[in-house]
């Protein structure tokens, strides 16, 4: 399952994803992973959630992003939710090559049961149908 928080630049998106990992690791039966460029989630959210970098595996658009996800899923069959803070930041703003990684994951993670949460900085209004979809 596939689930955005979506919003403009300072609008808390960040803080939203930080309080639902911090809430779902008081119930996880599985492995939590927190994914961002860079350490801005790292010390928000609890030590038994597996942060990553993306920068420390030179992770750079959303193919190699795909593959990171697959992978980590590959090698880990505990995982039951990915939380990801600032996708453009890994991917860049290509809102069509989003959309085609969105579907992507979503036929992954369903096969898995594994939920990944992304935060989008930007507005509703700009995504296409194609994310759109992905708003619940």
């Amino acid at each position: 399952m596939i689930k955005l928080i979506t919003g403009k630049k300072g609008t808390g998106k960040t803080k939203i994803l930080i309080d639902q990992i911090n809430d779902a690791i008081k119930s996880s039966n599985g492995d939590l992973v927190c994914i961002e460029k860079g350490a801005n989630v790292r010390r928000s959210i609890s030590f038994k959630v597996r942060w990553c970098d993306v920068d420390e595996f030179a992770i750079e658009g959303f193919d190699a992003f795909y593959g990171y996800i697959a992978g980590m899923i590959a090698g880990n069959y505990d995982i039951q939710s990915i939380y990801v803070d600032g996708i453009f930041k890994i991917g860049g703003r290509d809102y069509e090559a989003f959309g085609k990684l969105l579907e992507k994951l979503d036929t992954l993670t369903n096969k898995n049961d594994i939920t990944v949460v992304f935060t989008v900085s930007a507005d509703e209004s700009e995504l296409p149908e194609v994310v759109k979809q992905f708003l619940k």
